[in-house]
């Protein structure tokens, strides 16, 4: 797997904000492989905090390959736009 592009989507910026208070979304868009052949993958999961674990915890991850760079890339920004209306508007990448 070759890492591409990966960001971490929060509804605020503020590091006084306690975490079991927060919500992140991590987008990655990466190539692979299978049986010999490339694929371009974008993959999406939430991360939230569980009381009862006591820590934060990464749930619902969605993968899609797609055939071409091109329409990885397309679904990656389609994706950061819908989380982006959902109000998961400060990345990570943008800090840098």
């Amino acid at each position: 797997m070759i890492l591409v592009m990966q960001e971490v989507l929060s509804k605020t910026d503020d590091p006084k904000v306690a975490l079991r208070d927060q919500e992140f979304y991590e987008l990655r868009l990466y190539d692979s492989d299978v049986a010999g052949d490339p694929v371009y993958c974008v993959r999406e999961v939430r991360a939230r905090w569980d009381d009862e674990a006591g820590h934060i915890v990464w749930d619902e991850e969605q993968v899609q390959a797609f055939m071409t760079h091109q329409e990885a890339k397309q679904q990656y920004a389609a994706r950061r736009v819908a989380l982006v209306q959902k109000g998961y508007i400060y990345s990570d990448m943008d800090l840098i």
